[in-house]
């Protein structure tokens, strides 16, 4: 009998499903998929730098999964850019923790979004187009 697979513990919380060649539409593409262990995976192995010990540990898993998990997730990047394919985030077996501490800012103008660890005020202006005209995400309609 198999053993059940153990949630693993993502902190990510991706906000964007899919990335796709430019140029090409999405119903002439092949797609795969890439989960959202997997994701979390590549951020800390190769955004983060992380040790596969430290990461593992972070993640709720031994070293040994999480080096299977970041060598699928790899693999599966590899494969869409060198093919062409578009990149299908989302499923997966894990349970996110520690959700996002940051605040998220619009700009009324630009529309730009972006993030602000606590602790650092609320910003001037916006970084994109530097229009002071913005609001917290949840402020305004």
């Amino acid at each position: 009998m198999v053993r059940p697979q153990k949630s693993r513990l993502v902190k990510i919380d991706p906000q964007i499903s899919y990335f796709k060649p430019r140029g090409v539409p999405m119903l002439d593409l092949a797609q795969a998929q890439l989960t959202v262990d997997e994701l979390e995976a590549l951020r800390l192995a190769d955004f983060l730098a992380m040790s596969h010990e430290e990461a593992g540990k972070q993640m709720g898993v031994s070293r040994a999964t999480f080096g299977r998990i970041v060598e699928q997730a790899r693999k599966t990047v590899a494969d869409a850019l060198i093919h062409g394919k578009a990149i299908s985030v989302g499923g997966g077996n894990y349970k996110r923790v520690g959700a996002a501490t940051n605040r998220i800012f619009l700009c009324d103008h630009c529309g730009w979004r972006w993030e602000e660890p606590p602790g650092t005020g609320r910003p001037q202006k916006c970084p994109s187009c530097e229009c002071q005209e913005l609001h917290r995400k949840g402020e305004k309609g």
